[in-house]
Parts: C-alpha cells; structure tokens; sequence
C-alpha cells in the first residue's frame, strides 16, 4: 500500500481532527440551558406565522446531544486504533490489504482442501464425478463464459465447446494442453499475394468441399492454389490439422462465420486467435477440474 508525502499526511490529519475538534466545538457554542436552568421563560426566534404561531429557540435533548458527543468520543477512539490520520497505521497494525491477505490465504487453504480430493483423478473419471463437474461448471462460469458464453456454445471467433470439432484435439490431454499453456491460431492474409481474383477462386474452391457452389471464381484454378498453399495447414483433402490448429473446411462449422462473406475475408485478410494460457493461475487441479467440465458438456450436448 503507497504512503502519503509527508506534507499531505499532515494536511489530512488536521483536516479530519480540525473537523472533528469543529463539530465539538460547533456543538458547545450553541448549547442553550433547559427551561429548568434559566427559569419558566420561553426564547423564540422572532418568527411568527398566523398571528400566534411562534417558532421557540429550545435547546437539543439531552440525549440527542449526548449522541453527537459520543459519536465524537467513537470517532476519536476508532482513529487511535485504526489508520485515518494521513500515514498514522494505529495502534492495531490494521489494514485492508493485509485483511485481504489474510482472508484470500484462508480461502485458498480452504480451496485445496476441497481440490485435494481430486488431484490424483483422470479427466475421464472426473466427467463420471458430479461433485467434480459442479466445481467445473463454476471454474468455467468465472474464467471462460466471457468468450465462451455460458452454455458453451461460443461465438463469432470463439469455438463452440459442445460440438465435435476441436481445432487442437479433443482428448483429455488435448484440452488440458489447451487449458493450460493456451493456443495461439494464425491464418495468413493472401490478398496481396493472389490479388482479388485469386481470393475468389480459392473461395470458390473452398467452398465445393463443403458441398456448396459459387457462381464466380475458377474452381480448377482455385484447386491448384489450394494444393499449393493451403494444404500445407489444411490437408490436401481440407480436413485440417489438430496440430496447427488448421480447421476442417469440409463441415459446415465455421469458427468466424460460415457465409460467403465471411470465408472471402478470411482468406483475403486473414484471422489471428488467441487462446490465454491458465495453468500458471489456475493449477493443474483446477484445470483437470475445467477439462472435465469441458468435455462433459459436450458429452451432454451429444445425448
């Protein structure tokens, strides 16, 4: 925690004591006897409304007053034990980082306590654990909904975990792989290399090995470009490779969009995906324990 300059610490140790002293003070000086001190005698401001309607000048009540000066004496008190007079720590050592230190520790002890259970598990014996998938479902709510959403199902540059398509593997250790070093995706922009009419036929030619067609664009000359640049990550079948990350061009499942627009500009442009890597910060317990979840709810999905 940073400390205030020297001079700033003083300036906000007399503002807060200068306000409390001030609020003491305030309340002396306007400390008016009872009735029974100064006689029978009503005061009043001088205001009347409707001739008879007098407003009096009578003193607070005795416990209200009492209430402001122990509110006084509390504030007093809590600023001796506790930091609030510029870089004064207290006479407790209290901070909140060190509350929060404390506090996350115990929640950790606590954490490792309940994962401990599942360290020496396989992924596939944690899918069968429900106990083991809760705790997956709420690592996956805090870690992986903002990309993946929360049924999984992704989006838009972001793979649909509830599917059959991996484009790193879909094994146990596949995802713990992913799950924990990350996995960074590069498709090339060939746009400046083929010029426009290139892109076109090898979108053209793309898309016949999904079953579709194209009304512009030369499939044959497509097909060479194809051979020549793209199966090098592809496949010269377009069935991709697990081991770059390659996607299969042959389903209908796109991971920036399967319409004509979309493939044109990932060809012409190209995609770049990053996946963070999660071991550092999560464990291996814990990744185990998301790998599970993760390819439950694909199991989930395919019943």
């Amino acid at each position: 925690m940073s400390s205030l300059s020297h001079g700033f610490s003083i300036w906000v140790t007399i503002l807060v004591l200068g306000n409390i002293f001030g609020a003491m003070w305030l309340l002396w000086w306007t400390r008016r006897p009872h009735d029974s001190e100064k006689g029978p005698a009503a005061e009043t401001t001088g205001h009347i409304w409707d001739g008879d309607l007098s407003e009096l000048n009578n003193p607070l009540p005795r416990w209200w007053l009492w209430l402001f000066i122990l509110s006084t004496v509390f504030a007093l008190g809590y600023l001796t034990l506790y930091p609030g007079l510029g870089n004064y720590k207290g006479l407790l050592g209290w901070t909140s980082a060190g509350q929060h230190a404390a506090e996350a520790k115990a929640a950790e002890l606590q954490s490792q306590q309940l994962l401990g259970q599942f360290a020496d598990k396989s992924v596939p014996d944690l899918i069968k654990d429900p106990q083991a998938r809760a705790i997956g479902r709420n690592l996956f709510a805090n870690n992986c909904t903002v990309c993946h959403g929360a049924d999984g199902r992704g989006n838009t540059g972001f793979p649909n975990l509830t599917d059959s398509d991996w484009l790193w593997g879909g094994t146990a250790d596949d995802v713990v792989t992913t799950i924990t070093a990350g996995r960074g995706g590069v498709m090339p922009g060939w746009q400046d290399a083929l010029g426009a009419a290139g892109v076109e036929d090898v979108l053209a030619y793309t898309l016949t090995l999904s079953g579709r067609t194209l009304p512009s664009g030369n499939v044959a000359h497509g097909k060479e470009v194809f051979t020549t640049i793209c199966a090098a990550c592809h496949g010269p079948d377009g069935r991709g490779n697990a081991l770059l990350g390659a996607p299969n061009l042959t389903d209908p499942i796109w991971l920036y969009g399967g319409s004509t627009e979309a493939i044109r500009q990932s060809i012409a442009q190209g995609r770049n995906g990053v996946m963070p890597a999660q071991g550092a910060r999560l464990g291996p317990t814990r990744v185990k324990l998301l790998a599970a979840y993760v390819l439950g709810l694909y199991e989930s999905a395919a019943h």
